[in-house]
Parts: structure tokens; sequence; C-alpha cells
């Protein structure tokens, strides 16, 4: 959520119980605008707060001229001071599924450790060796912060517009959806490279506007039902809830440019999401 509306954004979304104190929203609407004006972002997110077993883990979002790439994540242990956090790649993603257990425990110099037994060469010239992969805390955080940005970041259908050179930028004529349309689950859209679209017929995406329709609809997500869609406040604020990282949350105020989504939960996939279903 932007972070020139956090008191209005975090009340919004506040309707799962999950908030933050007034002592820490002050901290974070000071310490926000100077993180802005250090790092020379366009535009500075608030992404949500991990919860740790010592400590909670704040993390804010930079974004530069694209909107949806090339974005710097930040954290923060006391919503004053800000940390830059590694870029995921995948050898990093690798390491941290396989080392990472368990809770985080609000250390970023924590370090998971994990050994296994590999067999090199073949036959007779076969040797086992033992392999030890480590990982820290703030390469865990990093990780985290990518795979939910990937698999349950939202924007309504229109909010932001790609120019003909792939740059995607907000959309200044963007008024909301009808109250009507925002209560289907196609009218909102992964805010990540598309992966399903790719794979549509031609027949497919000549019916699609490609400035709007450039990203996959949460309606195509596998398994059904990974997303509850509700209409708060008597209808005037339209909430979308993930069961798969449970307590990301979204909010969109029908017929107005306001949306935005926080996370705040424990950082661990919900892996029994198939058997809830």
């Amino acid at each position: 959520m932007d972070s020139d509306s956090l008191h209005y954004s975090l009340d919004l979304a506040a309707g799962n119980g999950l908030t933050l104190s007034s002592e820490q929203r002050a901290a974070l609407q000071t310490s926000l605008v100077i993180l802005k004006r250090n790092y020379k972002f366009s535009q500075v997110l608030f992404w949500g707060k991990i919860l740790g077993i010592k400590g909670d883990y704040f993390i804010a979002q930079g974004v530069e001229e694209d909107k949806m790439r090339n974005k710097k994540s930040l954290y923060s242990l006391n919503c004053i001071d800000w940390h830059l956090l590694p870029q995921a790649t995948k050898s990093m993603i690798a390491d941290v599924a396989l080392a990472a257990q368990g809770r985080f425990t609000g250390d970023p110099s924590h370090e998971y450790e994990h050994t296994e037994t590999r067999t090199e060469g073949e036959g007779d010239e076969a040797t086992e060796i033992e392999v030890t992969v480590k990982v820290n805390e703030a390469s865990r955080l990093a990780t985290t912060v990518s795979n939910v940005d990937k698999e349950v970041s939202v924007v309504p259908r229109g909010a932001f517009t790609k120019s003909p050179s792939g740059k995607v930028q907000i959309n200044r004529s963007f008024g909301g959806l009808h109250p009507t349309e925002a209560a289907k689950l196609h009218n909102y859209l992964h805010f990540r490279e598309p992966v399903n679209l790719k794979k549509k017929s031609i027949l497919e995406i000549s019916e699609l506007n490609p400035a709007l329709d450039f990203l996959d609809p949460l309606s195509e997500d596998i398994p059904k039902g990974s997303w509850s869609l509700q209409l708060e406040r008597g209808g005037t604020v339209c909430v979308l809830r993930s069961l798969l990282w449970m307590g990301l949350t979204f909010f969109h105020v029908p017929q107005t440019p306001q949306h935005g989504y926080i996370y705040m939960g424990d950082g661990l996939m919900n892996l029994d999401l198939p058997f809830m279903l």
C-alpha cells in the first residue's frame, strides 16, 4: 500500500484484526518519507510485517519509473532504521527452501544450516560426500518477500497500463471498478510477470486489450478457491484475502482509485490449502 495514504489504507485492510500500533504508524509516517528522499524512489510502498519469535520485520518497497519491475525491498526492526535486502536469486531461493525451516527468529544474522549426503561418481568410483548449506535470515526474508509478490500481489483491472515500450505505469484515468464488477474475481490481476497469458491461443489474445490485459487474472489460479472475496463496510470496500499466504489482505474502494495490499503473517506458506478446499 502507498505510504502517502498509510493511515487510511491500514484502516481499510484491518478487518482481519491485524494492524499497527499508533507508535508504529507515527514512526512509519516519518521514516518512509525520509527513505523515499534518501534512495530517490518515485514511490514507497509499505509492504507489511513478518512476525518473528524475538522480533518482527517491517517491510517497505521502493518503486522506480516502472511500477512492476526492479522494486527494492527494505526491512526495519523498529520502523525507523531501514536496511536494504538482497535480490532473491534462483540459487538463494533453492538454498532457503532446503535449509530454512520453522518460524522466523527476528534476528537478521541468524544462520540456518542443513547437511545432507550426496553421491558423486558411478559404480565402484562412487563416493559419498557431506554437503552443508548455510543461509542467513536476511536471505530468507528476501526470498519470502519475493515469493509473496510473485504469488499473491494483487491490483484491480485497469489500475495500471503497459506502454508500447513495455513499461508499466499507473493509469491516471482509472476511476475504480464498478460495484458490480468489483464483486467478480476475474477483475483482479496478479501484479507480476504473466505466466498463464503466454499459454493462451492467438484467438483468445486477440480479444484482450494489450494495454490493460497484460497480467494474469486471479480467477485462473490453481487450486480454485484459494481467494476469499468479501464486501465490507456496507458494500463500500471490496476485500480479498489469500488462503495460500494467510495474512495477505487486498482492498479496493469501488468507483475510486484507492487500492492496495498488505501482508501481516508468519512468512510461511499454507501447505494445508488443498485439504481446506
